[in-house]
């Protein structure tokens, strides 16, 4: 008895796309640029070298290269554990992407979106609360010990979204 791996056919969705995730030019996929580049971004804002993350992660810098190149696709165990090494939500990694470049997702590919499924993006996008921004100031918001500074910021954030509120009236 042979034990040969079965190759998985390639199945292709119109403009030349391979729905496994590469595109058929064997280019990366966007979407798995666009995550590896807002991992680079957020390893770089820590001041974190590709060693350190890699050292935290059980990888070699070369895998975390691939990563941050879209070179390699990170699976969904990977990115929570490269999400909490960085600090960050899920969100983060899909945060500001294009809409061209979500419309590489392999499952769009297969399935392009319906008018349900962009009112559901539509919703997300416009929810504040959803946002990584938010959720990163709201942490560092709470981070900070002196109450009286904390109100003072407070206070101020409050006053500036009121007075734009007003400009954006006019």
């Amino acid at each position: 008895m042979e034990n040969k791996k079965q190759k998985v056919p390639s199945v292709t969705a119109g403009k030349g796309k391979n729905v496994r995730g590469r595109m058929k030019d064997s280019e990366p996929n966007p979407v798995d640029v666009y995550a590896g580049q807002r991992m680079r971004l957020r390893r770089v804002m820590l001041k974190m070298s590709q060693q350190s993350l890699a050292r935290k992660l059980g990888l070699t810098f070369q895998q975390v290269q691939k990563y941050e190149k879209g070179e390699n696709r990170i699976g969904f165990s990977r990115i929570c554990d490269i999400a909490d090494v960085l600090g960050t939500t899920l969100d983060y990694f899909r945060d500001g992407m294009d809409k061209k470049t979500a419309e590489n997702s392999p499952m769009r590919l297969v399935n392009p979106p319906e008018a349900e499924a962009e009112e559901i993006a539509e919703i997300r996008e416009e929810d504040p609360l959803k946002k990584t921004e938010t959720l990163e100031l709201i942490k560092n918001y709470y981070k900070i010990h002196n109450r009286r500074l904390s109100r003072h910021i407070f206070n101020l954030v409050r006053d500036m979204g009121k007075s734009n509120s007003v400009m954006a009236k006019k």
